[in-house]
């Protein structure tokens, strides 16, 4: 299984860096720098205001799906036709309910017409990632690394020639940009469907009503797990824009998505970790081999990476923000400095619950696979409860750079409680070895950081580049990254 993981978490990860930085930093961040971030947050606030909402779209539907047929893989052809009506009859149920509240919080006709747009691209994302799980399921991870990158690839296409075209840049729209992402989930939905009927055969919509009740009766604990998580990962750009309100809160909104969009790369790389160890996790689980060794291998490599990366965020944040965000038409240019300097110190807390969420990546994972879904939502409810607390308290005060603050305390107090109850369920005895890798890899790290700050190297992105190989070095001469165990399970 470890080697299964390596090499697939390899074929992943590659594909990922073909595809995923071109377009969060090339095409998503260039639509912001066109249309500002009062324009952008307009967007981002709507779109995180359709994940809050999203579970109803799938009911914890694909997680269990997931785990079902790693373990069952003969049900595939016999829960398709059922699962795939089900999702189907969701997808309206979410798409008015998401309208009405909408209307009801006192969204206009621009910002209902865009939730409309928004809302059907959240089905097809919805529909893609339940066709992913099927392929998951059956281990075929080099299907799914494709299928996992090829909506981001059309994007890249269509987006990049409606930027990129000056005939049509100049007539560019945020409305654009999301017509441009329809077409790219549809033609990616189409393909994985036909990817998953090669295995299962042909389909047939089945409207049985008895099916779908049992299957959201099995799929319920999860669905209450991913309604509690989208809420405390995606709310906080919706607070920000209903307790700040107006254009100041559009505004404040799209400096926070500045620096989200980094984290959202960084949990883009997470998630891979989740896709290829939940079906590993429940395959182990149920044929009762130690989960350990596999475990400690990918916690290892995860937090390390994440680790080196806050750190280094620490001493180059405002060069990051500052490379990668241009001044919005008009904007004076003490207010974009302004605005460069909050977006980076909300980067510098993101990037560290960056590290945070890796770890609920790999232990929530492993807490799914064991179906211990109870400890999970109960974490989930005490996390949301955290974050919602601390955004009315700070935002207020600290604006966006208050809802950092509330993210990053949530994260944090979800992680631990998440690996405490871990350790207690499986009987482990406390990694202390790992915890000084750990705690010697942080304080070795800063004081190249440090050093590197006191020599002033000229150009920032060597002294950056610099700083991130030292990090990497560093984990691999304490063993935190530990190259012949990875020679030996490939060769094994």
């Amino acid at each position: 299984m470890q080697k299964k993981f390596l090499k697939n978490l390899a074929f992943l990860i590659f594909l990922n860096l073909l595809v995923k930085p071109f377009w969060i930093l090339g095409v998503d961040r260039e639509v912001q720098n066109a249309l500002g971030p009062e324009e952008y947050g307009f967007y981002f606030t709507i779109l995180n205001f359709s994940f809050l909402f999203y579970i109803l779209l799938d009911l914890g539907i694909t997680n269990f799906n997931n785990r079902n047929i790693a373990q069952n893989n003969q049900l595939l052809n016999k829960h398709m036709a059922g699962i795939s009506t089900l999702k189907i009859l969701l997808g309206f149920v979410y798409g008015l309910l998401v309208f009405i509240i909408g209307w009801i919080i006192g969204y206009d006709g621009r910002q209902l017409h865009l939730l409309a747009w928004v809302g059907f691209n959240q089905f097809l994302l919805s529909f893609i990632l339940y066709l992913r799980s099927n392929i998951s399921g059956l281990l075929l991870f080099k299907t799914e690394g494709v299928l996992s990158v090829l909506d981001r690839l059309l994007m890249i296409f269509v987006c990049g020639s409606l930027l990129w075209i000056v005939t049509f840049r100049e007539h560019f729209t945020i409305e654009w940009f999301v017509y441009a992402q329809t077409i790219s989930y549809a033609i990616t939905a189409i393909i994985a469907l036909a990817a998953v009927l090669h295995r299962s055969g042909k389909l047939r919509l089945n409207w049985n009503p008895v099916f779908f009740l049992m299957i959201i009766k099995k799929s319920m604990p999860f669905a209450i797990l991913a309604l509690l998580m989208s809420f405390y990962s995606r709310i906080d750009p919706v607070l920000i824009e209903r307790i700040l309100g107006g254009s100041f809160g559009n505004e404040q909104s799209g400096i926070y998505a500045q620096a989200f969009r980094l984290l959202d790369a960084g949990q883009n790389f997470a998630l891979l970790f989740s896709v290829l160890l939940l079906p590993l996790f429940a395959r182990m689980i149920k044929e009762n081999e130690s989960l350990t060794k596999l475990l400690n291998l990918s916690f290892s490599i995860i937090i390390s990476g994440t680790l080196i990366v806050a750190l280094t965020s620490l001493f180059y944040g405002e060069q990051i923000m500052q490379l990668l965000y241009t001044p919005a038409e008009g904007e004076l240019y003490t207010s974009y400095l302004e605005r460069i300097l909050l977006s980076a110190k909300i980067f510098k807390l993101l990037m560290f619950s960056l590290v945070f969420v890796s770890s609920i990546y790999i232990f929530g994972t492993l807490l799914t696979a064991n179906n211990s879904l109870k400890y999970l939502n109960l974490i989930a409810i005490v996390s949301l409860a955290a974050n919602i607390i601390l955004n009315f308290i700070l935002i207020p005060k600290y604006f966006a750079l208050g809802s950092a603050y509330a993210s990053l305390a949530a994260q944090a107090l979800s992680a631990m409680l998440q690996i405490f109850i871990a350790y207690r369920l499986f009987k482990w005895n406390v990694n202390y070895k790992l915890i000084l890798r750990l705690s010697a890899t942080i304080i070795l790290t800063l004081i190249t950081g440090y050093l590197l700050q006191y020599i002033q190297i000229q150009n920032w992105i060597i002294s950056m580049s610099l700083m991130l190989i030292a990090g990497l070095l560093i984990s691999f001469g304490l063993r935190l990254l530990n190259i012949r165990e990875f020679i030996s399970i490939l060769k094994g």
